[in-house]
């Protein structure tokens, strides 16, 4: 499925600083639903051979050649310290521009693309100063449910993007 001519011919404005409202991709890990602005979205693909890099973090997966291009791929389950499970048919890659390059995140399954007005997202709650939640956009409320709008461009550090630039 790409998103990419869908996500540039919709009419999507930019959002007023500070409002966070838009357009965002869902998505499952280990039972519970995420989101990413559809704008840093560039395509969803089924998982295909991923070739393992060595020397790279954990969460690296590996690097894929998209149609020429090779793209590291990061699974966000390891990134978030979640519990592995075997990969399911669907189980796919998101593709995303973060911190100005394409890579590839692996999530257990896409759920939708919905429309999250800004007055229906709430800012990130304190967990305490032992908790790093930068990379959390906020937390959206739609449909009677809750998701975890993730900044993509903060998922990952900056020395993380570095590495991952390295191998791409």
């Amino acid at each position: 499925m790409n998103l990419e001519t869908s996500a540039s011919t919709a009419a999507v404005s930019p959002p007023l600083k500070g409002d966070k409202g838009g357009k965002y991709l869902t998505f499952f890990l280990a039972g519970e639903e995420y989101g990413l602005e559809i704008l840093k979205v560039r395509e969803i693909i089924g998982v295909m051979p991923i070739t393992k890099v060595p020397r790279t973090p954990s969460f690296t997966r590996g690097v894929i050649n998209l149609r020429g291009k090779v793209i590291p791929v990061v699974d966000l389950r390891l990134k978030f310290s979640m519990e592995t499970v075997p990969q399911t048919e669907e189980s796919c890659i998101i593709v995303v521009k973060a911190s100005g390059i394409d890579m590839g995140v692996i999530v257990d399954k896409v759920s939708e693309v919905l429309d999250i007005a800004g007055n229906d997202i709430e800012d990130t709650p304190s967990f305490g100063a032992d908790v790093q939640t930068d990379y959390i956009l906020g937390i959206g409320k739609s449909q009677g449910r809750v998701r975890i709008l993730l900044d993509i461009d903060k998922v990952l550090s900056t020395s993380e993007t570095i590495s991952l630039q390295g191998i791409s």
